[in-house]
């Protein structure tokens, strides 16, 4: 008897992953990133040089078999460059994503389920999405000091009202249904309910919504890094090797090129990704389309 319904319950997820990967833009976003994801961890190992080794007898040559994309201005391995700085905008985009999450999980529930709270909450979410991302995130890292900490948190600020928005909108929903107006009646505690009945039905929204933050976090990175308010220079990322790099644009192209095509391919790979969860999550989503 188990195994029959350990059985009938892995049909579903099988058919689930089918339909998911049976999309080739979705397998293709899924191969990219791991392959980002992996030349990430295994950086030490697949760098052939020391990301901020300098040989200036190197400087500015092309890409070749010692240096696959080249080296920058300062003799730098580029290849070697690109790989550490995945390391960094996957760390970024991590914690922009944890920290956005947890906010964004927190205010949307308070504003969806406790209608004294909505009001409050909601202008407070829509005073924040009133100014552009970038905006806001450059100045709350020029309040806080810019460094790899306050990116993070700035940028996790920045977008938890993304969050908050779909968490208030489906939390909305939930509250009116029949089993949680039952819980009420029955006397359960309050946080009994957020979390058996109200977070557990929010897991797929939120989750395909944290793809999306995701990408758009590891994009905002890069261009902080640009702008020069991100990380320290000292750290290599996409970012400051594309604003290191356009002094060079027409003489050596590969210092832009190179690290635009890395923010590119992670970046489109999170957004097929995500819209393959999406179309998951809904398939009604996936027919209007």
């Amino acid at each position: 008897m188990t195994t029959l319904t350990t059985a009938s319950a892995a049909r579903p997820f099988a058919a689930s992953l089918r339909r998911l990967f049976g999309n080739r833009a979705i397998l293709f976003g899924a191969v990219i990133l791991l392959v980002v994801v992996l030349a990430a961890l295994l950086a030490p190992w697949i760098a052939p040089y020391a990301p901020n080794k300098l040989s200036i007898v190197n400087k500015l040559k092309g890409p070749s078999l010692a240096h696959l994309f080249g080296t920058d201005e300062f003799g730098r391995d580029i290849f070697s460059r690109a790989i550490f700085a995945g390391r960094i905008s996957l760390l970024v985009s991590l914690g922009v994503v944890c920290i956005s999450t947890v906010l964004g999980v927190l205010l949307g529930v308070a504003a969806g389920f406790f209608r004294r709270l909505d009001a409050p909450i909601s202008r407070l979410l829509d005073a924040m999405m009133s100014f552009p991302d970038i905006l806001l995130a450059i100045a709350l890292v020029a309040a806080l000091g810019p460094s790899l900490a306050t990116v993070i948190l700035a940028l996790g600020i920045t977008y938890a009202p993304r969050l908050a928005r779909i968490v208030r909108g489906s939390t909305l929903v939930l509250r009116e249904l029949p089993y949680i107006e039952a819980a009420v009646a029955m006397g359960l505690p309050t946080w009994q309910i957020l979390l058996r009945h109200v977070l557990l039905n929010l897991a797929s929204p939120i989750l395909v919504q944290a793809t999306f933050v995701f990408a758009s976090a590891m994009l905002a990175e890069a261009s902080l890094s640009f702008l020069g308010v991100g990380v320290s220079t000292d750290m290599p990322t996409w970012g400051t090797m594309l604003a290191s790099g356009r002094e060079y644009m027409n003489n050596a192209p590969w210092l832009m090129v190179f690290p635009g095509l890395a923010i590119v391919f992670s970046v489109l790979s999170l957004q097929l990704l995500g819209d393959g969860l999406r179309d998951l999550v809904d398939p009604r989503l996936a027919k209007e389309s």
